[in-house]
């Protein structure tokens, strides 16, 4: 086994240590000197140096004393959430929504417009004012505004360049620079779908889970695969797209060049395309809550098909849970036992035991969480980085 040795490893290791002590106190403040002590293995006195260094950066409070179990009263630890900012952005196919969080994630501010037209040309400068806005939002801070995230529905490489989304029909669209030579923060683009798995894990129903399918229902279909409380991403970045596996042999042309893609059949889109006079979740919901038949009808047909493909999920990977988030969130009275239907009758025993199907806790805010939470994650990877705390 190789040894760490030398000023260089020290100093990694003080980064390392430093990381382990602000996530304990993250999760858990407030807490003593001892319990972080206790949590994290390290001995007292590299805690109270590393925690002095974080009350320095102002990441850490301290906030009186708590109880005693013998001797001298302990002295509290509180992480400062208000040090700092993060902007959270998910670009749907007909909306962009936006969120200012503090650094433990809780949200500040909210802003949204909606897409009319979908080019790039279009829709950048509507970002760029929700972006814009929430800057203005956020109260003075010690680090002000640290870092923008933002889900798209589409594929992204590790450069944040939007490959391909074909419901906005957007290739190459260099979106990390973009926002960044804009503004002048640290950007993180991801997937929608990986973003609002990583918003549900984090602060919503997945935070009990550590192996779940997050499946964002909205135009289109998206997945995050969370496994062992990781975001598995595959050999080239690309995983989750499970929207566009087909489930139907022959079917119609989905517009990222496959036939019988599963969106087709069990999204938004279906709806909207096949439930005249139903031009939205909303309106086919409002229409079954008064009685109409035919919305009912539509509504379970879009849940049997989504219970369909969920099964193949459950077959797949086994999940602990799968948990149904965006738009479909609405819709959860009227397609939630069409898909247990499904469910139960497409999956092996073995692999549906045990498993839970649940809607995000988080709604329709599932993936602008995640984005948030991107953002303050490499904030703090930055300050790890540069030795910082």
């Amino acid at each position: 086994m190789h040894r760490l040795s030398g000023t260089g490893d020290s100093a990694l290791i003080r980064r390392i240590n430093t990381a382990i002590v602000l996530e304990c106190i993250r999760n858990e403040s407030p807490l003593s000197r001892a319990r972080i002590s206790e949590r994290t293995g390290l001995n007292k006195a590299t805690v109270s140096s590393l925690v002095s260094n974080l009350i320095a950066g102002g990441l850490v409070s301290e906030i009186g004393t708590g109880e005693s179990s013998g001797g001298r009263k302990p002295v509290m630890l509180l992480f400062n959430a208000g040090a700092g900012y993060a902007v959270g952005i998910d670009v749907g196919v007909n909306y962009i929504r936006g969120l200012l969080t503090d650094l433990a994630g809780t949200p500040v501010a909210r802003r949204e417009t909606k897409i009319a037209r979908r080019s790039p040309e279009d829709v950048l400068p509507l970002l760029h004012d929700v972006i814009r806005g929430l800057i203005g939002d956020a109260p003075a801070s010690r680090y002000g505004v640290v870092g923008i995230g933002i889900g798209v529905s589409g594929i992204v490489d590790d450069g944040g360049t939007i490959l391909f989304a074909p419901n906005l029909n957007w290739r190459n669209v260099p979106l990390r620079r973009l926002v960044e030579e804009r503004f002048n923060l640290p950007c993180v683009i991801d997937n929608e779908a990986n973003a609002g798995a990583a918003g549900e894990l984090r602060y919503g129903a997945g935070r009990g889970f550590a192996d779940q399918i997050y499946v964002s229902v909205g135009i289109g279909i998206g997945t995050g695969i969370i496994i062992n409380r990781e975001l598995y991403r595959g050999k080239s970045g690309f995983s989750g797209e499970l929207g566009h596996m087909s489930i139907a042999m022959d079917g119609r042309q989905c517009s990222c060049g496959n036939l019988g893609c599963w969106e087709l059949y069990a999204s938004e889109k279906a709806l909207i395309e096949h439930g005249e006079p139903y031009a939205s979740f909303e309106a086919a919901c409002a229409a079954a809550e008064s009685g109409d038949g035919q919305a009912v009808r539509l509504l379970e047909t879009i849940g049997a098909y989504l219970g369909t493909g969920i099964a193949n999920i459950v077959n797949v990977f086994n999940p602990e849970a799968v948990i149904l988030g965006n738009r479909i969130c609405i819709a959860e009275r009227f397609v939630r036992d069409a898909i247990e239907r499904e469910i139960e009758r497409r999956t092996q025993t073995y692999n549906r035991e045990g498993m839970r199907l649940l809607f995000a806790e988080l709604g329709e805010h599932s993936a602008v969480r995640g984005a948030a939470g991107y953002a303050i994650s490499r904030f703090f990877d930055s300050l790890n980085g540069q030795g910082a705390g």
